[in-house]
């Protein structure tokens, strides 16, 4: 399930960074029949390497861990091309564009989407219907063919629940004649705080939806089920309901929690563990969910997504910037054909996967693991020993088939888990330093993340970018029109606001040799001989010179200022005290700043007495 909520994100990402031309180069009977070839490719392919996997298991030659890993890296392998495959019919086959040309989905993102989806589970779906044969016999779960692909489709959808339903909102806002409303949600703070609230209220009411989604029955009326009730009652646990899971027919061993707060918090457990296990094991697998509730688990889920919401704002303008930035990127976009577009868009989306992909598969994968230890030693601290977790989880390892030492993104192996737990027989404080070490990373995390969020969203950096980006393109018409004044004036300005002094003063100069009379070149140029951060650049005398050829030219409050600190710099005082008092009289903007010179020159007057 981990895994696919990171296949959706990418799938959903690639489909809404994806260029669609309005009429598609190529006919809608090419598209289809090249998407059928290709998927047809990809089916024979993971039927031949799933061929190849049954044969290893009927040999009874190879250890069940290690076949259990190999159809591991089979799934992964498959799904990884599941999605190249959604990607070239997205921007080879033109499956956005055809979606698109369907009257009136121009303006529904949320069944664009759904539309991108149901391609991308067809080709989860040929995995799942293809590999069912090599599960069944690996994993001793003996379902049918078509409850096996059902139960993948029941078990993984809910993930997407949350996303309907926000971008459903988008779309009816969109809509809305309420512009004010609109454009502070389409903004920064507006995304931010619509996007936290809304997850948030997501997370505590969906797993009353999720529950009838799967089919869960409450599970009280059974004698397991009647002591385990009592069990969370006597450890004063709040909780909605304990649930039955039929989840693959119930023939799946695991359990699961959701909900964060009580009234809509369940606790879920399939049949085939509440079959295999004692009830001192299930009581422990249950303190274990308990204690994923205990350290708010479900709610640092949230806090991690609205994280990467937030460094997401900021980097897609940083990738955009840095395309635009590269020259083979950049004349991509110049040449504005459909297949330049879309490979444009296409390399902007490889750096904002692979962000994607870190920052969930490595960050967030490190807590989850963490998550999970701390959750194992809660459920010993509260059996009063970890022999039960142990035994529960050496048995779920052997009944499954899966391999006790082979570990994943989010779950340390069997054997990893249960070393730790042996370790507190020894140790007795290892759940203590567990819980300081997740607190510290996570408070290490929450600094990181505030500090790039900040600087990525209101630091200098988009500013600069955005500025250098100008850069080139004044810089690319200059060079075509090297007399035009207009252009000239535009590039200084820029290079002056990005701290490129020296660019910018020569700029000016030329300016001002072609035409004598400017006088915000006069004024500019003067401001940066007096204010340059490099000395070298800095000319007192002639900046004195410079502003009051401005000044003379046009006296506005802006180019007074400027001759009033030439004046001061220069030894000028009185008259600076007389010029910057004649800007003050001659706008009411800026007095502030304008009456701060003044006091700074006055008081360098009755210093100097």
């Amino acid at each position: 399930m981990f895994n696919n909520i990171l296949y959706f994100i990418v799938v959903l990402l690639i489909f809404n960074v994806s260029y669609a031309e309005p009429s598609p180069d190529d006919s809608l009977v090419y598209s289809i029949t090249a998407m059928l070839i290709c998927w047809a490719v990809f089916a024979v392919y993971c039927r031949l390497r799933f061929s190849r996997l049954d044969q290893f298991v009927n040999s009874g030659r190879y250890h069940e861990g290690a076949l259990s890993e190999r159809y591991e890296r089979l799934n992964l392998r498959f799904s990884i091309l599941a999605i190249l495959l959604f990607s070239i019919d997205i921007y080879f086959f033109n499956f956005k564009q055809w979606l698109l040309a369907i009257p009136g989905l121009l303006n529904l993102s949320v069944v664009q989407g759904l539309f991108a989806i149901a391609l991308f589970l067809f080709y989860l779906s040929t995995i799942w219907y293809l590999g069912w044969p090599t599960y069944r016999k690996l994993f001793r779960v003996h379902v049918s063919r078509h409850s096996f692909v059902l139960s993948n489709l029941r078990f993984n959808l809910p993930v997407l629940f949350p996303w309907v339903v926000l971008t459903f909102l988008y779309d009816l806002l969109s809509l809305s004649p309420w512009t004010a409303t609109n454009d502070f949600l389409n903004g920064l703070y507006g995304q931010m705080l619509f996007f936290a609230v809304f997850l948030s209220l997501l997370v505590l009411v969906m797993p009353k939806f999720i529950q009838y989604w799967w089919g869960c029955k409450p599970i009280e009326t059974s004698e397991k089920g009647r002591h385990l009730a009592a069990f969370l009652e006597n450890q004063n646990f709040r909780y909605r309901r304990l649930l039955s899971w039929p989840i693959f027919e119930g023939r799946l061993l695991t359990a699961g929690i959701m909900g964060i707060v009580p009234r809509y918090r369940y606790i879920m457990v399939t049949d085939a563990l509440m079959s295999a296990l004692t009830t001192e094991e299930l009581e422990s697998v249950l303190a274990h969910e308990m204690g994923h509730a205990r350290y708010f688990h479900l709610l640092f889920y949230v806090l991690f997504f609205v994280g990467f919401m937030v460094i997401s704002f900021g980097l897609s303008d940083v990738y955009i910037y840095m395309a635009y930035m590269w020259s083979p990127l950049a004349d991509l976009v110049s040449k504005d054909d459909a297949r330049s577009m879309t490979l444009f868009y296409l390399s902007v989306s490889m750096p904002m996967l692979l962000t994607l992909l870190i920052y969930f598969r490595y960050i967030m994968g490190f807590f989850m693991r963490h998550f999970e230890r701390q959750a194992d030693l809660y459920a010993a601290a509260v059996m009063g020993t970890p022999a039960f977790i142990i035994s529960a989880l050496e048995k779920i390892a052997y009944l499954s088939g899966k391999s006790r030492d082979l570990p994943n993104w989010h779950h340390f192996s069997i054997g990893q888990r249960v070393a730790c737990l042996l370790k507190t027989l020894q140790e007795p404080g290892t759940g203590k330093r567990q819980n300081r070490l997740v607190l510290i990373s996570f408070l290490i995390y929450l600094a990181g993340m505030g500090m790039l969020g900040y600087y990525l969203n209101f630091g200098d950096i988009k500013t600069y970018m955005a500025y250098d980006l100008v850069s080139k393109e004044l810089h690319q018409k200059l060079s075509e029109h090297p007399r035009n004044v207009g252009l000239a004036m535009n590039l200084a300005m820029v290079y002056q606001q990005m701290g490129k002094d020296a660019a910018a003063m020569a700029l000016y100069e030329r300016i001002i040799q072609w035409n004598p009379q400017q006088a915000v070149a006069l004024n500019n140029l003067a401001w940066m001989m007096l204010t340059a951060s490099n000395g070298d650049l800095r000319n007192k005398s002639r900046a004195l010179a410079l502003a009051r050829k401005a000044v003379a030219i046009d006296p506005e409050p802006q180019y007074l200022d400027t001759l009033a600190e030439a004046c001061f710099q220069n030894g000028l005082t009185g008259e600076a005290i007389k010029i910057i008092g004649e800007a003050i009289d001659g706008t009411r903007e800026n007095r502030d700043y304008y009456e701060s010179q003044l006091r700074k020159f006055r008081f360098e007057k009755r210093s100097s007495r």
